[in-house]
């Protein structure tokens, strides 16, 4: 099937936000089926993001990818934070953009998340009507519950006063205080340590000029007050793929499944082994076919 790809820009607020567009080709005046994809904490559009969206458009469906406001292409300041609330009022300008083009049929609309981003896609299918169907992949559940699992008792005091250190230097009209992103073992002012998160992220930089390996501290204390998992149960009657990684460090797997667990029907569930990244690379090609077969049937 032939499919274009084209640069697109579209307003969020007082911000552009840019992607790409995927248009499968159709049936003359027959609008297609299409679905939104952001990815997650901290990436930009490009790389296996990409790789998703040709897969599910090659099933007939229109796919569009963005960059968030404040990272990649898109405008936004400052630079390099992750503002949950920010991001899911994207996929909203995303999915306005999707059903203000002629090729898009408006009533089937369907959104795609990964890790952070899994967690905005439960927020915004139960919450926008537009929305049909949502596959969510290794999502965060709880940022309360995972900082807790990744953060020592005894250095819990010290990262609360990083975060207040930041916010007065703010008051004092002081640029936002950043942080590594990724980083090995060992570094300090990282906000995702250990090798698992470093090859991954660093493997995808080669495939994404824009991404840098930077984050606002006030990124990380939102992350860790983030719940999108609390919204899980009013998804349904929406139907509601997630995909879960059975050894997930970085989204645990148990948060998953126990949110899986109270989502309401229709909703399937598929186990991969591996860890939170072997979505992207091990079962790339397991993971992406769920992904379209899913939207194929429900859109």
């Amino acid at each position: 099937m032939k499919i274009t790809e084209s640069a697109v820009a579209f307003p969020c607020y007082e911000a552009t936000l840019r992607g790409t567009l995927y248009l499968p080709e159709r049936q003359l005046g027959v609008p297609l089926p299409a679905v939104a994809l952001g990815h997650g904490w901290g990436m930009v559009a490009g790389g296996d993001l990409e790789d998703y969206a040709r897969a599910i458009a090659a099933r007939g469906i229109a796919c569009l990818t963005f960059d968030y406001r404040r990272l990649g292409r898109s405008d936004g300041f400052p630079r390099q934070e992750i503002d949950p609330a920010w991001q899911q009022e994207d996929y909203r300008a995303a999915i306005t953009y999707l059903c203000s083009r002629s090729e898009v049929d408006a009533d089937r609309i369907g959104i795609w998340g990964s890790s952070y981003s899994g967690g905005h896609v439960l927020v915004i299918a139960a919450t926008d009507a537009r929305v049909r169907c949502v596959v969510s992949q290794v999502p965060t559940i709880s940022g309360y519950e995972s900082g807790l699992r990744k953060t020592h008792p005894n250095n819990l005091r010290a990262l609360q006063e990083f975060f207040a250190e930041d916010r007065l230097a703010r008051l004092r009209g002081e640029p936002p205080r950043t942080m590594k992103e990724v980083g090995l073992e060992g570094e300090s002012n990282v906000a995702y340590p250990g090798a698992e998160s470093y090859d991954y992220m660093m493997g995808q930089a080669s495939r994404c000029p824009e991404w840098r390996n930077e984050v606002t501290v006030r990124s990380l204390e939102m992350a860790r007050a983030y719940e999108p998992g609390q919204w899980i149960s009013r998804i349904g009657p929406k139907p509601l793929l997630m995909i879960v990684a059975d050894d997930d460090r970085q989204t645990p797997t148990d948060l998953q499944l126990d949110a899986f667990n109270r989502a309401r029907e229709p909703k399937e569930l598929v186990l991969i082994r591996g860890g939170h990244y072997a979505v992207y690379t091990t079962h790339f090609e397991q993971t992406s076919t769920a992904a379209a077969d899913w939207f194929e049937k429900h859109l």
